[in-house]
């Protein structure tokens, strides 16, 4: 089915567009096929901002993976890098290892409370402006309209029959999109390895083959919902549309129709007011339906396949304008201040509004997680400890009547150079360590080199037969592991530990 659509005049200068809304869900059929959406061009303050926010953001997505930081030793100068082969996250200056995972738990919860921060505060403001769906859509209408024209101009060319400028067209349009598609799953993998050596090795034929396979995914899913799916991605896939509804609340900024100022509507408005007919500053132009991506009807009230992207208000303003009228008819308004409006206060809305206990709430849990984050990576070493103690068994009766316990002492360097650690223990009377391989040396402290970026593991006996330990069945005790001929600040680490003995039989 294709939407026809004519433009004519009316007595206010205003062109009257012919569109249906035909995503609103009494429209809706799940047994017949989609209807295509031409949204017609818009322009003003709103679709200007879509403009920056898609540069900027494409722009982020496409650049990221070239900047290089030069790092020490033999790590990777890629700025941002996920290095799945050596389990390391990179971020400029910062390093992420895998035990360090709750970093990523950290930016995870923030960039959740974030969503239902904003949600609270402008709506679906996400899913209209920075949502990578609504993004590349935005990018691939663009490139529909460049090649095909604006929005009567597509129309007309799905209903025309097959020829050689249509084939032309289509053809053209189709292999700016699948470029584009490549290109996003082409850099998405670039974030997984050095991007240079990986674009060359991409097409030489010479990368791994799940770098094809992910491509290919996402050149797929790409080509698909920006190109072919669009509304329907955010109407039916994408759960947040349904989500959304707990998160605003009678303070929430939506884009909403002013029904109390443009009722009632109609298109001859001259002609009505010199009749002395009352009538609303909507005109019933349409433009706000013919710009619509979601192909709804903003002056039918809040609906889930809304996404706030205000393309409306930029269309309705233009026409407010022509005849002479307050721009605003529709805008960004909350639900109190749209009833208090239908009570006649006319009541405006001013920065006191987003001050309220759900989004103080939101604001708080969100800087408390960052705060957090930020305080434990500034104050956290380039050194981990971890000992593993012997299992089984776990203690072992030397012939000179002492005990001896097992332990894998794990020392982690997390720099880019070589390091060399003292390993020593405490409150643990009369002990003695060994470590495998020193040709049965015993000592009270080992010097332990460890290479740049590296774990060591050394296996270490720790014995004693003072009377007190080896009469208690449990005794805690500590390795300590302090850093030699630091060339900034030593670092040093202690892990508790627990010497085991022999229990006592009454």
């Amino acid at each position: 089915m294709v939407q026809v659509i004519n433009t004519v005049d009316t007595s206010n200068d205003v062109d009257t567009h012919d569109a249906t809304a035909v995503n609103k869900a009494e429209n809706r059929s799940l047994y017949a096929s989609r209807v295509a959406i031409h949204p017609k061009a818009a322009s003003g303050t709103f679709r200007r901002l879509k403009w920056i926010l898609v540069f900027v953001l494409l722009g982020i997505y496409y650049i990221s993976p070239w900047l290089r930081w030069t790092r020490p030793g033999d790590a990777p100068d890629q700025a941002i890098l996920i290095d799945l082969a050596n389990r390391r996250f990179y971020f400029f200056f910062i390093e992420i290892w895998p035990q360090e995972f709750y970093y990523v738990a950290g930016l995870l919860i923030m960039a959740g409370v974030g969503l239902f921060l904003v949600t609270s505060l402008f709506g679906r403001a996400w899913c209209g402006y920075a949502c990578p769906q609504t993004v590349w859509t935005d990018l691939y209408i663009w490139v529909e309209s460049k090649i095909e024209g604006d929005r009567n101009a597509r129309i007309k060319l799905d209903a025309a029959p097959w020829s050689a400028s249509k084939l032309a067209k289509r053809a053209t349009k189709m292999a700016i999109w699948l470029a584009i598609a490549i290109a996003t799953g082409g850099f998405w993998v670039f974030y997984f390895a050095d991007a240079p050596t990986l674009f060359v090795e991409l097409i030489t034929g010479q990368a791994a083959s799940v770098a094809y396979f992910t491509i290919a995914i996402l050149t797929a899913t790409t080509f698909t919902f920006a190109g072919f799916m669009r509304e329907q991605v955010c109407t039916y896939m994408c759960p947040w549309p349904r989500i959304q509804g707990a998160m605003l609340d009678e303070e929430s900024l939506v884009v909403t129709y002013n029904a109390w100022r443009g009722e009632p509507r109609m298109a001859g408005r001259k002609k009505a007011e010199a009749q002395g007919l009352k009538v609303g500053d909507c005109v019933d132009c349409n433009a706000c339906v013919a710009v619509c991506p979601m192909g709804i009807d903003i002056r039918d009230g809040n609906q889930l396949e809304c996404i706030n992207c205000a393309l409306c208000i930029d269309a309705c303003d233009a026409v407010m304008e022509k005849i002479g009228k307050p721009k605003g008819l529709i805008n960004y308004t909350t639900s109190s201040l749209y009833a208090a409006n239908v009570a006649g206060k006319n009541e405006h809305w001013d920065w006191h509004h987003l001050m309220r206990p759900r989004t103080m709430i939101y604001s708080f849990a969100w800087a408390a997680v960052g705060i957090a984050m930020l305080v434990t990576l500034v104050n956290r070493t380039q050194l981990d400890v971890n000992v593993v103690p012997d299992r089984n068994p776990l203690y072992v009766m030397l012939s000179d009547g002492s005990i001896r316990n097992g332990y894998t002492v794990k020392i982690l360097n997390k720099k880019q150079e070589e390091r060399t650690f003292r390993l020593s223990i405490g409150k643990l009377p009369g002990a003695s360590m060994e470590m495998v391989g020193q040709d049965g040396v015993t000592a009270t402290t080992f010097d332990i080199t460890v290479e740049p970026d590296k774990l060591k593991a050394v296996k270490i006996y720790v014995a004693t037969k003072d009377k007190d330990v080896v009469e208690d069945e449990r005794t805690d005790f500590e390795f300590k592991v302090e850093e030699l001929n630091a060339k900034g600040v030593a670092e040093e680490a202690n892990y508790s530990a627990i010497f085991h003995a022999p229990e006592e039989k009454d």
